[in-house]
C-alpha cells in the first residue's frame, strides 16, 4: 500500500513538473493588440471586379518563349486606369520593357525607403485539364464568393491588392513619411532572371538599401500545421536555394539483340536508385523556430513531443519525413525529374541522360549538394554537370521591428491568427534582393488550406472575396504603420 502510495506522489509531482514545464517551455509570444484598429472600409463588388479584369489578362510565362508582350502592355493599361491616383502620385519605371517600379517619395529623406514586392506574370494551364475547371481559367468569374481564374492566388492578388491598398490611401490624402516603392517582376514564374533581377540592378546602380523587402511566398493556413486548431500565418523569413545536377552517361551502344551487362541507361537507373535512397540529413531548426512562436496555443500531445526533443527528435524526424511537403520543410529535397536514353527500342544508348532538381536547405550549398550527389552514386561512370543555380537565402530576424509590423498587422486584421516565421520551399523573386536589405520577408494575406494549396499552379485556382477584401485591408495596415502613420519606427 506504501509504495502504491508513493507511485502516486511521483505520478502527481511528474505531471505538476510537466505541466510547469509546458507552461514555461512555450510562453504566449503572440501580439495582442490593446484595441481593434478602424479598418480599411471596402467595396467588396468592386474590388472584386477589378481583380477579375486582371486575371482575364492571360500574362503566360512559359520556359520556352519570350512573354507576350501584348498582354502585359495592357496590363499596364489595366493599372493605370484602375489606379489613377497611384499613377498622379508615383514615379513610374518600366523595366526591361514588362516590369514596373513605383515610387512615392517620403517626407523624411533620412529614412530608409520600404519595397513591396508582386509579380504580374502567371504559369500556363493544361490544356488537358481545361475540363476539369469549374469556370474557364482565364475568365476571372465571380461566382460562390470567389474569384476564379490562374494568378487569383499567385500572384495578381498580391499585386492588385498592394495598389488597391495605395489607392485607398492617397484617397484619404495621406503623404508618405518613408518613401515607398513598389516593384511588380514580369516573369517570376520562369526564375525573375529579365524582370526582378533587372530590377533589383536598378536599385543598386541608385545605391539604394530598404528597411525591408516585403514579396509574396507565404500565407494564412488553416488545417494544415499538425496540432493547431487556429489558422496560422506563414512569415517566409528565408527561402531554399536550388540546383540541378545533370548526370551522363557514355556508352559504345550498338544493336540491342547483343548487349552488355549494364547499358548506359541501366548504369544510369543504377545511380539514380542510389541517389534517391540516400536523402539529405533532417535538420528541425525552422521546425523549432516556428513552433517557438505559437507552441502556446498547440494541443497538449503536440506540447508535450516538442518540449522533448532530447527524446522525441527521431520520432519527429521520421513523422515529417512520411509527408513531401514536410519533408520538404527539414532537409534539401531530391527530385529527379528528366530522363533521356536512345532514340529507338532496339538502339542500344550511346548516351543515357538524367537531370537530378535538388532544393537546398539552408546550411548546404550548391558545392555540397554537389558533393553528396558525387558520394552517393560513387560511379565514375556517370558524369556530373550542374546549371541553373543559386545557394539558399540569408535567413531574416524576426526580432527587429519591420517583422513586428507585420505580425501586428496580421493579429490587427484577424486576432484569431497565429503568426509564425517558416521556411519558403520554393522560390520567389526576393531572391535577386538579399544584398538590397537585412530583412526580406514574404507573406500574403490569403487562406490556404490543403483542398486549395494544390489549385495553386493547378486546377480551379481562385480566392475568397472575403480573403481578398481582408488582403487589401492587411497591405493599408502595414502601409500605414511602415509609410504613413507610424513611419519612423
Amino acid at each position: 500500500m506504501k509504495k502504491l502510495i508513493f507511485l502516486l506522489l511521483v505520478v502527481i509531482l511528474l505531471g505538476y513538473v510537466t505541466l510547469y514545464k509546458l507552461s514555461t517551455e512555450f510562453p504566449d509570444r503572440q501580439y495582442h493588440p490593446k484595441a481593434q484598429p478602424k479598418l480599411l472600409s471596402v467595396d467588396n463588388a468592386k474590388v472584386a471586379e477589378r481583380l477579375s479584369s486582371a486575371i482575364q489578362i492571360q500574362t503566360i510565362s512559359r520556359d520556352e518563349s519570350e512573354p507576350t508582350s501584348d498582354a502585359f502592355i495592357q496590363f499596364h493599361q489595366l493599372l493605370m486606369e484602375k489606379f489613377p491616383l497611384v499613377h498622379q502620385h508615383a514615379q513610374k519605371e518600366v523595366i526591361n520593357q514588362y516590369s514596373l517600379i513605383y515610387h512615392f517619395p517620403g517626407s523624411d529623406t533620412l529614412l530608409a525607403p520600404v519595397l513591396f514586392m508582386g509579380h504580374m506574370d502567371v504559369v500556363p494551364v493544361d490544356e488537358a485539364t481545361l475540363d476539369q475547371w469549374s469556370h474557364p481559367p482565364f475568365s476571372g468569374k465571380i461566382s460562390n464568393g470567389k474569384i476564379w481564374g490562374r494568378g487569383a492566388l499567385d500572384d495578381k492578388s498580391t499585386v492588385m491588392a498592394i495598389m488597391e491598398a495605395m489607392e485607398a490611401q492617397l484617397a484619404e490624402g495621406k503623404k508618405p513619411v518613408r518613401s515607398v516603392y513598389f516593384a511588380f517582376g514580369h516573369d517570376e514564374e520562369t526564375g525573375g532572371e529579365n524582370g526582378a533581377k533587372v530590377s533589383a540592378e536598378y536599385f543598386r546602380k541608385k545605391g539604394i538599401r530598404f528597411e525591408f523587402v516585403l514579396d509574396e511566398g507565404g500565407a494564412v493556413v488553416q488545417d494544415v500545421v499538425k496540432g493547431f486548431k487556429q489558422p496560422v500565418a506563414l512569415i517566409g523569413i528565408g527561402e531554399k536555394g536550388f540546383v540541378n545536377v545533370r548526370m551522363t552517361v557514355n556508352a559504345a551502344g550498338g544493336h540491342s539483340s547483343m548487349p552488355p551487362d549494364h547499358t548506359a541507361a541501366g548504369i544510369l537507373a543504377q545511380a539514380i536508385v542510389k541517389l534517391e535512397t540516400s536523402p539529405f540529413p533532417a535538420d528541425l531548426q525552422f521546425t523549432r523556430l516556428t513552433f517557438k512562436q505559437i507552441g502556446h496555443y498547440a494541443d497538449l500531445t503536440t506540447r508535450l513531443i516538442m518540449s522533448n526533443l532530447w527524446l522525441t527528435e527521431p520520432l519527429v524526424k521520421a513523422t515529417l519525413a512520411q509527408s513531401p511537403s514536410s519533408a520538404a520543410a527539414i532537409r534539401t529535397s531530391t527530385a529527379v525529374t528528366m530522363l533521356k536514353g536512345s532514340s529507338k527500342s532496339n538502339i542500344l544508348p550511346t548516351q543515357a541522360q538524367a537531370v537530378a532538381n535538388f532544393r537546398i536547405f539552408p546550411g548546404e550549398t550548391t558545392q555540397s549538394v554537389l558533393a553528396h550527389v558525387t558520394k552517393a552514386i560513387d560511379d565514375s561512370r556517370v558524369k556530373l554537370e550542374m546549371f541553373m543555380q543559386k545557394n539558399p537565402s540569408p535567413v531574416s530576424p524576426i526580432d527587429v521591428k519591420p517583422y513586428h509590423l507585420i505580425e501586428e498587422s496580421i493579429r490587427e486584421i484577424s486576432p484569431e491568427i497565429l503568426v509564425a516565421p517558416y521556411l519558403v520551399l520554393g522560390g520567389t523573386d526576393a531572391k535577386h534582393f538579399y544584398d538590397l536589405s537585412n530583412n526580406v520577408y514574404r507573406f500574403l494575406m490569403v487562406r490556404l488550406t490543403p483542398d486549395t494549396l494544390d489549385s495553386v499552379h493547378g486546377i480551379n485556382e481562385s480566392i475568397a472575396v472575403e480573403d481578398y477584401v481582408k488582403a487589401i485591408q492587411y497591405f493599408h495596415r502595414l502601409l500605414d504603420k511602415s509609410v504613413f502613420l507610424d513611419a519612423g519606427f
